[in-house]
């Protein structure tokens, strides 16, 4: 029976089926899974590398929760400053979440060229401010130095230099307007100490950061007046705890927000990739599952007199079946090797290269990120295998009808 077994199991291996005439739909099983595993890695790394990629930059400009007074609730500048002296302030030990917190004001101003002028935002910062969220977005130039001295070293979107024609070095005249119209408004000469490029239109088109010393000078608060605290939080999937927490160890007077809760309308169409994921995964693994179906199906049918000969030789029907599901088994793992090997690779010259560009406009970012993570690749090729394996059952049942006489005569 051994020996028997041995033949029948070699005579439907994947090598020898390329001469037969199931080869054509074998090989459309195989690509079928091997581009099902090429879309699922792909969307799935773009679509959480781009959610990251956009959480960053929002996070990068504002911190993951923003403390303020209730009045500056709903403004991007600062209506009624807040003191520095607080319990949580410079350090939130008494919630286990916060990673960092620094002090930020800001200002309306306009910037006044020559040749052009802007409406922008001064962002006041400290020496606490954490530079290094800002630092994959310098495309010249460097940080602003802080000293004991107030600087005039500012950082200006790429955005807003190239519309106001300007570069590292130059300086440029802002006109910060006081709360009583009938004054004179107040100027500032700032000299640029780097560029940056965040492809966060919102940000890029609006946002000047510089020593938040000037923002106190012109509204005539004390060093320890400041606009809001920027909150840092360690695990960002948890920034909804993290965000309870905080308000709760704040004063009465303060509130606090969450960038998700700020930035609602952003994150509301970022969970719309998660649902375009799942449809994706749900399509492809489908089409891979009908077409090993088939695929199987039609090996059956081709060996149906082998099947027979198996059965009178003494094989029971698991046998026999287990013969044809680890041939199926074969065709999955070879159409996922080739599957994984094609995605990772085009995932790979996009990271390095950047090949496919974005609209940052519509996207947020000027390249499609991307993120690679051996755990997603794993648990997409294990549920590939788990669920086609299952699913190849239903027709592998078809072999225990298969009468032994009925077979051996089959032509």
């Amino acid at each position: 029976m051994n020996l028997e077994y041995f033949i029948a199991k070699r005579l439907i291996t994947a090598k020898d089926y390329k001469s037969s005439i199931s080869a054509p739909i074998i090989n459309i099983a195989i690509s079928a899974i091997a581009i099902g595993m090429i879309m699922m890695i792909v969307s799935v790394a773009t679509g959480i590398g781009l959610q990251n990629k956009i959480r960053e930059k929002i996070s990068a400009f504002n911190g993951h929760i923003i403390i303020s007074n209730y009045d500056n609730n709903q403004s991007e500048i600062t209506l009624q400053p807040i003191s520095k002296n607080q319990d949580f302030y410079p350090k939130f030990n008494s919630v286990s979440g916060v990673e960092h917190i620094q002090a930020i004001a800001s200002k309306t101003g306009i910037i006044r060229t020559e040749s052009a002028f802007e409406g922008v935002i001064f962002k006041g910062v400290g020496s606490d401010y954490q530079w290094e969220n800002l630092k994959e977005y310098i495309v010249s130039g460097k940080i602003p130095v802080f000293s004991k001295n107030i600087t005039q070293e500012v950082l200006i979107s790429q955005f807003l230099a190239n519309r106001l024609n300007l570069k590292v070095g130059d300086s440029f005249n802002t006109f910060f307007v006081k709360e009583n119209q009938n004054q004179l408004p107040n100027v500032r000469r700032f000299k640029i100490a780097g560029i940056f490029n965040s492809g966060f239109q919102q940000f890029d088109a609006t946002y000047i950061i510089g020593d938040i010393r000037h923002i106190q000078r012109i509204n005539k608060w004390t060093p320890n007046q400041i606009g809001a605290f920027e909150v840092f939080v360690k695990d960002f999937n948890a920034i909804k705890e993290t965000g309870d927490q905080v308000y709760k160890k704040t004063s009465s007077t303060l509130d606090s927000k969450t960038i998700i809760e700020k930035y609602s309308y952003i994150f509301e169409w970022l969970q719309l990739f998660d649902f375009n994921i799942i449809v994706i995964l749900v399509v492809m693994i489908l089409v891979a599952t009908i077409n090993m179906v088939v695929a199987l199906l039609v090996l059956i049918l081709e060996r149906t007199q082998m099947i027979g000969i198996l059965k009178a030789l003494g094989a029971d029907n698991w046998s026999v079946r287990k013969i044809f599901l680890y041939n199926a088994f074969y065709l999955i793992v070879r159409g996922l090797c080739w599957g994984n090997l094609i995605g990772i690779s085009l995932l790979l010259i996009q990271q390095h290269f950047g090949i496919i560009q974005l609209n940052p406009e519509n996207y947020y970012v000027n390249q499609a990120p991307v993120c690679l993570n051996v755990g997603y690749i794993l648990a997409l090729n294990l549920m590939t295998v788990t669920i086609c394996a299952l699913v190849l059952l239903i027709p592998s049942y078809i072999i225990t009808k298969i009468s032994p006489v009925k077979a051996i005569r089959f032509d």
